[in-house]
């Protein structure tokens, strides 16, 4: 019975003893106890907030990297997280995943070891080596104007020396340098200078040199002077005038820059003239009977009178030269004459000569208003009265049958005046009732027409059966009428009536004239007899 037994135990540590050696064989899920290669998952370098480029780019199987730093960097951080947790990082000896790394100077390459170790043994070591660049030899300016003016010769950056011609009267320059290295520094005249921002340079005096000094330093220390000579010219002792004019009237003689003394003749009216000048160099000072101006108004006193005028140039020098103008204003005009005057409608009697004050005017009784235009012999004289200074008016009139004067004043420039008198007369409305002619179509009138017959005959005989008269005013504006209708209104003078005639039988016409005056009438009678046969 024991033999079984037996035979099954050592099946059993059999099995044991293969799933053992099976598990030694293949491993197990702890692989820092069975795994013999340590690696960093991650490394990075950088500056501040900003990565630093690694070169090659990280893997954890590359062990060795380099990093090229600007050099102003004074520090970098470096960062390295294992592959398996709970294996230690140590950067540069300190048990740490991140630490700040000191960088030396331009120029040097710092080294940083990153070693990674499992609880064990086992270890890897990373190198990062830091060379921060060396500093910089450029100590060139990239551009560099000036204002005003312009450089002699041409800027280039490997020309140190520079000259500028400004004229007398420029007293500052402005100077922009711009660096061609933004690392590298620089002075003007000795002051720190922003690159690409202007710098003002007070000029010394007319007729004198500034020298502006521009030092550029590299990173490196080295420097580079570049120059300017500001060359200002001196002041100039041109102290003639361009041009010389007056305003109104004009120069005499004719204005050329050597003469001195002009003359200069107005009328009376004028009570001003305006004085224009231009020297010659337009750097010099100038009065005008001592105010400093290119242009001024002179008031001149009551004609006849002589009026001074003196126009100094002043040099840049501070020479001056001065010129005269002499101006002769005429008394004012005693001229208070009418050139012309007329009436309309209507005829001025006697007819307009400028010595005749006194003048008359008749009008037809339908006009209400006459029109009066008048122009000044002198027409710096003045028109008042009844008409405007502008020599027109509309004058109304009084009633037919009244008179109007209307009166234009003229004042010569002087003060003197004159009146002008035109009396105008608004005929009343005609009485005038009368024909100035009556015929007949037929016959004869008996008696023959005259204005002051009204009864007339005209016989006929059988043959004529109908009569035609025809009348005519002494007055146009007379109304004229017959058989109860106007046959001639006002403005028509010839009015006509017709009738027939019976045989045998005196037919009886009537004409009608009504004067202007509504009033006086006169009426005309025409009997007309008609044979039996």
């Amino acid at each position: 019975m024991m033999g079984r037994p037996f035979t099954i135990a050592m099946q059993y540590l059999a099995s044991s003893l293969t799933l053992m050696i099976g598990l030694s064989l293949y491993g197990c899920s702890d692989s820092a106890s069975v795994n013999p290669v340590v690696d960093l998952a991650s490394l990075t370098i950088t500056s501040g907030t900003t990565p630093v480029t690694l070169q090659p780019s990280f893997n954890p199987a590359t062990t060795n990297y380099t990093v090229d730093l600007s050099t102003n960097l004074t520090s970098v951080t470096v960062t390295a997280q294992p592959a398996v947790a709970g294996d230690s990082v140590t950067i540069n000896g300190e048990t740490t995943t991140s630490r700040a790394i000191a960088l030396g100077g331009a120029g040097t390459t710092t080294p940083v070891n990153i070693v990674v170790s499992e609880s064990g043994a086992n270890s890897r070591t990373y190198t990062v080596l830091l060379t921060k660049a060396e500093l910089m030899g450029n100590n060139l300016l990239r551009s560099l104007s000036i204002s005003p003016g312009s450089l002699n010769p041409r800027f280039n950056s490997i020309t140190p020396s520079y000259e500028v011609a400004v004229a007398s009267t420029v007293n500052s320059m402005r100077v922009t340098p711009t660096l061609d290295d933004p690392a590298a520094t620089m002075t003007v005249n000795g002051q720190p200078a922003t690159s690409g921002q202007d710098q003002t340079i007070t000029l010394n005096g007319a007729g004198s040199n500034t020298f502006i000094n521009i030092v550029v330093t590299a990173q490196n220390s080295t420097p580079k002077t570049y120059t300017v000579v500001v060359a200002r010219a001196a002041l100039g002792g041109n102290n003639n005038l361009q041009s010389l004019t007056v305003s109104p009237s004009r120069l005499d003689p004719t204005f050329i820059t050597s003469r001195t003394s002009y003359a200069v003749s107005v009328d009376g009216r004028v009570d001003s003239i305006a004085v224009t000048a231009a020297p010659q160099d337009a750097n010099a000072r100038m009065t005008i009977n001592g105010q400093e101006t290119r242009s001024r108004s002179i008031p001149l006193p009551v004609g006849p009178s002589s009026t001074e005028i003196q126009v100094i140039v002043i040099a840049p020098n501070g020479i001056p030269k001065t010129y005269f103008i002499t101006v002769n204003r005429a008394a004012l005009s005693a001229d208070n004459n009418l050139e012309t005057l007329s009436v309309s409608p209507g005829t001025l009697d006697p007819p307009f000569s400028s010595g005749t004050t006194q003048y008359t005017v008749e009008v037809a009784t339908g006009i209400t208003s006459v029109g009066v235009t008048a122009t000044k012999s002198d027409p710096n004289a003045m028109i008042s009265g009844d008409i405007p200074n502008g020599g027109q008016a509309n004058i109304p009139l009084n009633g037919p049958g009244t008179s109007k004067t209307v009166s234009v004043i003229v004042t010569a420039p002087n003060g003197t005046s004159k009146t002008y008198s035109i009396t105008v007369h608004r005929l009343a409305p005609s009485t005038d009732s009368n024909l100035s002619n009556l015929t007949v179509s037929a016959g004869t009138l008996n008696p023959g027409f005259a204005a002051s017959t009204i009864n007339y005959t005209v016989t006929v005989p059988a043959s004529v059966d109908s009569m035609t008269l025809t009348a005519t005013k002494s007055d146009l504006n007379a109304v004229m009428s017959a058989s109860g209708s106007v046959i001639a209104p006002a403005g028509v003078l010839t009015g006509s009536v017709s009738s027939p005639l019976g045989l045998g039988t005196t037919t009886l016409f009537t004409i009608t004239v009504i004067a202007q005056d509504g009033v006086s009438t006169r009426p005309y009678t025409i009997t007309v007899f008609r044979d039996a046969r």
